[in-house]
């Protein structure tokens, strides 16, 4: 599973119903934006398990332990920091326009990556995609929105997230795959023939769209936000990195002091964008209900954790089981699986018994599969018996809580910012694998086959487990127990906004 969420996106969907029609090339639109968004959500899990060999080939040139945590950051910091804006602009600028853009700008990095002479590169190419994947992946859903009506449109919309599942899921077997037969260069390359055809498709048959009335962009916020979530995890990183005694990555004193600076640069973000209101890319507006902040809450640890998880298991896997990655890559399917088999259970359950119980009860559960991470000591990794119990945990307690996630996000807030929500929680879930990742790095640095690397896993698992407990802890003293299609009677309803400015896209 990947720590970038695949799902449909109500704001996607509702700013573009007022001008929904029906698409004159179906079959093509919805193979358009399935391909174009999997390029996004593919090379948000595949790298996972291609760290090691990318460590070993380009450590002359800064490669580490302790740095390589910032090839996935570098990703997902644009995207997390600009995905709602890159929303906006494609109302604006037209969704059409920006998804091709978004391809563009992701296929060019892509190529760059592939050809990365050292690591400096290959971060600077990263960053890239994630600038493309902030344009593309809002712009699929909103093109979705505005090609079909009716029933049409959520069938659309469940193959769209069904094949991003999918996706998701076999990225990492298939990158793991190309990593070993080919080398870990081939998990880019292998963008360019599936962008091609994306944008083929996407001219030839996707109609242009935009809104009557479009937000106006919040270049202000979206600058602090990538600034403040910049320095931020530059921070975490260097303390995690200076924590664990890592000679020649930062001190503390720096790494203090940029993340002072990110905390100011968020505070401002914060400031700007109570000062905009209902124009800003973040309506403080959604924070007048307790069960929103808990949700909130909820979602920074759970997906803390989680991401965490997808990046450590298949590293100890590999640097110190001895693990091929495409073996590496399958390890984690039983997440996906579960969660495929199990979610559209657990959204008929929240219904009957209200989303506060499954979403104490999940997280619970992924603390639990944490928790016997543990058992995992210095000798012989056995999936079996040390890898499998635990994952199959956290895979249940996942699934319990995702779907009803999803209900309590929409039931937590008034109709009119119902987009604006389900955008700032994806947004959430993505600075919430940022954070994470910046400080696996104190896992990371050293020697994988000493002992004093499974005292650092353990760690993690412990970290892990907390988090989770947070999660719980938010969701059972902050959301109301309530059936997920009802508010809270005890909340205050934000504010009402315009229905098109109301909106805000992940």
């Amino acid at each position: 599973m990947s720590p970038t969420r695949a799902g449909p996106d109500a704001d996607g969907l509702a700013a573009a119903r007022r001008h929904a029609g029906r698409a004159r090339h179906p079959k093509g639109t919805l193979a358009a934006t399935i391909l174009g968004s999997s390029l996004a959500f593919i090379d948000g899990s595949v790298v996972n398990v291609a760290l090691p060999a990318i460590e070993r080939d380009l450590a002359s040139s800064g490669a580490s332990g302790a740095s390589i945590g910032w090839l996935i950051n570098a990703y997902l910091l644009p995207l997390g920091a600009l995905v709602l804006a890159g929303g906006v602009a494609g109302d604006r600028y037209g969704r059409k326009r920006m998804f091709l853009a978004g391809i563009a700008v992701f296929t060019l990095a892509s190529l760059a990556c592939a050809l990365a002479p050292g690591f400096g590169w290959l971060l600077a190419a990263r960053a890239l995609q994630g600038v493309g994947a902030a344009l593309l992946v809002p712009a699929s859903l909103a093109l979705l929105g505005a090609a079909f009506e009716g029933e049409a449109r959520g069938s659309a919309v469940g193959t769209w997230a069904a094949a991003s599942a999918v996706a998701g899921a076999l990225g990492p077997v298939a990158g793991g795959w190309l990593v070993d037969a080919v080398g870990w260069r081939a998990i880019f390359i292998i963008n360019l023939p599936v962008a091609a055809v994306a944008a083929w498709l996407s001219w030839r048959n996707i109609e242009e769209s935009r809104s009557a009335d479009p937000a106006p962009l919040d270049l202000a916020g979206a600058a602090l936000a990538t600034v403040g979530l910049g320095l931020a995890t530059f921070g975490l990183t260097a303390l995690a990195a200076r924590g664990a005694d890592a000679p020649g990555h930062g001190s503390a004193l720096a790494g203090g002091y940029a993340l002072a600076a990110g905390v100011a640069s968020l505070v401002a973000f914060v400031i700007v964008e109570a000062r905009l209101g209902r124009s800003a890319m973040m309506p403080l507006a959604l924070f007048g209900t307790r069960a929103f902040v808990g949700v909130t809450l909820l979602t920074l640890g759970l997906y803390a954790a989680l991401s965490g998880m997808v990046v450590l298991l298949p590293y100890l896997l590999i640097a110190r089981a001895g693990w091929p990655a495409t073996a590496a890559g399958a390890a984690l399917l039983p997440l996906s699986i579960a969660m495929g088999l199990g979610s559209r259970a657990a959204g008929r359950l929240a219904e009957r018994v209200g989303t506060r119980a499954l979403l104490t009860l999940g997280p619970l559960v992924v603390a639990a599969g944490f928790a016997l991470f543990l058992r995992i000591g210095g000798g012989a990794v056995r999936y079996a018996t040390d890898i499998l119990p635990a994952l199959a945990l956290v895979a249940c307690g996942l699934t319990l809580s995702v779907a009803p996630l999803t209900a309590a996000v929409i039931a937590a807030v008034d109709p009119s910012h119902v987009g604006s929500a389900s955008g700032f929680n994806n947004a959430t879930s993505r600075v919430a694998g940022l954070l994470a990742t910046a400080l696996i790095g104190y896992v990371l640095v050293g020697d994988a086959t000493g002992p004093a690397f499974i005292g650092r896993f353990h760690g993690a698992a412990i970290a892990g487990a907390l988090l989770a407990v947070g999660a719980a802890a938010s969701a059972f003293l902050l959301c109301a127990p309530r059936p997920s299609g009802s508010r809270d009677p005890r909340a205050p309803a934000p504010p009402a906004a315009p229905s098109d400015r109301g909106h805000r896209r992940s």
